[in-house]
């Protein structure tokens, strides 16, 4: 049996899934991270990762007593096989099937179920991921269901006693800046707004009061809507 609390949290540098690292980090005993390299368009990200684990560090010696070894991963193969706007440079547009041309199927189903390869080769128990089924884009394999069947599948697939856990899935934006700053308070919350990325373009240029990026893709008005809300400058969702 797996020690139930240690951790393989999904990093990939962005503000969801550093919210869920300090969640983790409050919660394990032993925190490890995973990040991967899919040929996203915002490789950004990828290039933040390191700040924003040293400053989490820095952060709460506590963290990063807690905090093991990160690990990258080539799924080149994603943008290989896959035509979006997320791993191509096209326009972000609605396709036919409703859904937005953001989305990269397979990407969350692939990027757990490395993940708990990994996870059975260092000995984690707890699988820790950003998906989010209140302010998302109709993202298939960001649902509640699809995490539990797969907790389900992986479990009997590698005879083993994953969790699963998925800290912001009930979780508007203005709630995961809100869950930052308990975890962390509001210094937490400025590292988050100043050295996370999340903009599907990979805009890092101007810094915003929300963070970094092009302030129109779908990403960059979800967090910025919710900072607003969190910092009181907009008025919540009716």
């Amino acid at each position: 049996m797996l020690p139930t609390d240690t951790a393989l949290v999904l990093f990939s540098g962005g503000q969801d899934s550093t919210t869920c690292l300090a969640w983790a980090l409050h919660h394990y005993a032993r925190v490890e991270t995973i990040g991967f390299d899919y040929g996203q368009r915002h490789a950004v990200e990828l290039t933040v990762r390191p700040t924003v684990l040293a400053k989490l560090r820095a952060h709460n010696p506590a963290w990063d007593a807690k905090l093991g070894e990160d690990h990258m991963i080539d799924l080149s193969l994603i943008s290989a096989i896959s035509q979006t706007a997320m791993t191509h440079d096209i326009a972000i547009e609605t396709q036919a099937n409703g859904l937005p041309n953001t989305f990269v199927p397979g990407r969350n189903l692939l990027f757990m179920t490395v993940a708990a390869t990994v996870a059975y080769r260092r000995g984690l128990s707890v699988l820790v991921g950003g998906m989010c089924e209140t302010d998302f884009s109709g993202y298939p394999d960001c649902r509640d269901d699809t995490m539990k069947a797969l907790q389900v599948a992986l479990n009997l697939g590698m005879d083993s006693r994953f969790k699963l856990e998925t800290p912001l899935m009930w979780r508007d934006k203005r709630q995961t800046w809100e869950l930052a700053h308990e975890l962390g308070g509001s210094a937490l919350v400025d590292l988050i707004r100043d050295e996370t990325h999340t903009c599907y373009l990979g805009e890092r240029g101007a810094l915003h009061d929300w963070g970094y990026g092009c302030g129109t893709c779908p990403a960059c008005a979800l967090r910025a809507r919710g900072y607003r809300q969190y910092a009181g400058t907009e008025a919540p969702a009716a």
